[in-house]
């Protein structure tokens, strides 16, 4: 038995599918103690989004522990935290004229989560959340009530309260108008349903399976959050900064959501840092009425300032569109004939393989297996995890990409020819 089984809680979860002991990372590359080399497309869960150890970040980090520059500051003025909320503003806001207060909470995402549900609550004085069906956004009490995975909200161990679902316009609702639903319930003074302070979102549902909502959709959603006095919140952890292509996946849509809330890779190099974005007039906060401790990181601060001058002189959005048009060519001509039970979803650098209409039940866990046989770390994620998500560091170099891409499509030939199920292939 080794250390981390003998020693280590049974909650640890993705060390089961990867279970190599690793000792060294750079760019789009894992190494193990065994000397094995593994292509990633996890990027520690959308923590990663300028890879492993990324010199410039690394650089500008290195020199400022050399400073001897503070490593903890709480919400004190500090010079790291002054540079990334000038680089933030420079870079980030005033070039899409987007006018925000910024929050720093606790170090990680659901963090984000809890201040923005707790002030959309304090502002609007109502308790009610609407959330979606699919949606992710946590796993402390206040983002798991608008979580929809029931395995994830029965290890909660008490009642999650407040928190209506709406359908999301994917699958089985794709013909049904979701928006026209929520108008009607919140218009039905029989709908048993109160007007909530707030409607959570992902544009994106990237743990829900690849779920995208149309632009249209969006659009809909934020002019039916401003005409009932609703507050929009936009969930960017995972599919904002950068991972679809812009820095906020709510680009694409031309909206403006009320509060949103960034985690993941906002730091750069997969440091902890949380942040909550707020219209200033819904800052209403008391001084010290929302604290943590880690709140204040510093060195997330310089890693998080370094990452957006580097994405802008990598010229990364240009490249996440480039590379993203290879994956999607890849699948759909490369992958999806493979069988006529496999869909593709995605944008950017986030893509899934939807195997959920295959006969055989842990396909999809076979197919992620066999890609880390063959050297490639990827996740599943939706319904009964039946979808195979592709989520490789933006600075991957194409020809790793396309390697990784390929062993993606033998783990899938192979598996399907295992079970038979290539039967009714389209080739």
């Amino acid at each position: 038995m080794s250390i981390f089984e003998k020693m280590e809680s049974n909650v640890r979860s993705y060390c089961r599918s990867f279970p190599d002991v690793f000792t060294k990372a750079k760019g789009s590359t894992l190494y193990a103690e065994s000397g094995r080399a593994f292509i990633d497309f996890f990027a520690g869960a959308g923590a990663l989004n300028y890879g492993h150890n990324n010199d410039y970040i690394k650089k500008k980090l290195v020199e400022y522990l050399e400073s001897d520059g503070l490593s903890h500051g709480l919400d004190m003025y500090t010079s790291a935290k002054e540079t990334f909320l000038h680089t933030f503003s420079e870079l980030i806001l005033k070039p899409r004229e987007l006018d925000y207060k910024v929050q720093f909470c606790g170090p990680t995402g659901t963090n984000a989560v809890e201040a923005a549900l707790k002030l959309a609550r304090r502002v609007k004085g109502r308790t009610g959340i609407f959330s979606f069906m699919g949606a992710f956004h946590g796993m402390s009490l206040g983002s798991l009530s608008v979580t929809s995975n029931l395995y994830h909200r029965l290890a909660a161990g008490t009642d999650l309260h407040n928190v209506s679902f709406m359908p999301f316009p994917y699958g089985y609702m794709n013909t049904f108008d979701t928006i026209n639903y929520i108008e009607a319930v919140l218009k039905d003074d029989h709908s048993g349903i109160d007007k909530p302070a707030a409607i959570i979102f992902e544009t994106v549902q990237a743990e829900g399976g690849l779920n995208e909502a149309p632009i249209e959709w969006m659009q809909r959603l934020r002019d039916l959050c401003t005409r009932h006095d609703i507050l929009l919140i936009c969930d960017e952890i995972q599919v904002g900064c950068g991972r679809t292509g812009p820095f906020f996946s709510f680009e694409r849509a031309g909206i403006v959501p009320d509060i949103v809330v960034l985690s993941k890779s906002i730091s750069g190099y997969g440091l902890p840092m949380a942040i909550t974005l707020l219209k200033p007039e819904l800052d209403i906060w008391n001084p010290g009425e929302h604290t943590g401790t880690f709140r204040g990181n510093q060195l997330a601060f310089v890693g998080a300032a370094a990452a957006l001058e580097y994405r802008e002189f990598a010229n990364l959005e240009a490249e996440v569109y480039r590379k993203g048009h290879f994956v999607s060519r890849f699948l759909q001509e490369e992958i999806a004939p493979l069988s006529e039970d496999i869909q593709i979803r995605g944008m950017g650098l986030l893509w899934g393989v939807d195997v959920s209409a295959s006969k055989h039940a842990n396909i999809s866990k076979e197919i992620a297996a066999r890609c880390y046989e063959l050297g490639l770390i990827l996740e599943r994620v939706g319904r009964q995890d039946e979808v195979i998500k592709l989520m490789p560091p933006l600075t991957i170099p194409l020809e790793e990409l396309e390697q990784g891409c390929g062993i993606l499509r033998q783990a899938v030939q192979d598996c399907f020819e295992k079970y038979g199920l290539r039967e009714h292939a389209l080739i």
